[in-house]
């Protein structure tokens, strides 16, 4: 029950912080920003250096018990290649798991713990393979090769596919995404860069609040 209620939880929140830095401090402040920003759902990138110990740290700060609570995140991993980094994410406290590419053995794994796994597609093949695999999203990446008409052509013999595109999302396009029919939306350098450059990680705080808005418009 856990796994569906994570699911869940993912498909309504929406929006999904992907943060990369140089050190796991940078991205534990990346992360605290996007939540009090709005964004609930962070995704720690295993391209940042210590990335374990970003994810730990979140993990134990953060609770996705109670979606109420001032506390809650759902701290996850992504660029996880293979299902030795996932098992490694998983025991570090990530709820789901996200890859850049379509792994088999990496779903197989997540399925066996109940860990919601989301592996990057770009065709349909890869779709369909990842749905019989049992993925519960499929990330489209990377999304800026796509227009969200994509989504449409993909749901023409694959309606079942729940799909988060993550690259290009930006919030003049947020809402073409969504209205095509995307169950979530991944963003990345977008919500960091400005912060990355000044320093100034409030920055970050007033991005996610700006892309959260814009979610819940292109809901309305």
């Amino acid at each position: 029950m856990k796994k569906i209620k994570l699911v869940q939880q993912i498909v309504d929140a929406g929006v999904v912080a992907v943060l990369r830095g140089n050190s796991p401090e940078e991205v534990v402040k990346m992360a605290e920003q996007a939540i009090a920003g709005g964004i609930k759902i962070i995704e720690v990138t295993m391209t940042v250096p210590y990335a374990l110990q970003a994810i730990e740290t979140l993990a134990k700060r953060y609770s996705s018990a109670d979606p109420a609570a001032d506390n809650y995140a759902v701290i996850g991993s992504g660029t996880v290649l293979d299902p030795e980094t996932a098992r490694a994410t998983i025991l570090a406290g990530a709820e789901f798991v996200v890859g850049p590419c379509l792994n088999a053995d990496t779903v197989k794994l997540c399925n066996r713990y109940r860990v919601p796994v989301m592996p990057g597609v770009m065709t349909i093949q890869e779709i369909q393979t990842a749905l019989e695999l049992g993925a519960d999203i499929v990330k489209l990446f990377p999304g800026n090769l796509y227009s969200p008409s994509m989504i449409k052509a993909i749901k023409g013999p694959l309606p079942q596919a729940n799909i988060m595109p993550t690259g290009g999302v930006s919030l003049d396009n947020l809402g073409e995404w969504i209205k095509a029919g995307a169950i979530a939306v991944g963003i990345g350098s977008d919500l960091t860069n400005e912060a990355v450059k000044t320093g100034d990680y409030s920055l970050v705080a007033k991005k996610a609040a700006q892309y959260i808005e814009a979610y819940r418009e292109s809901r309305r």
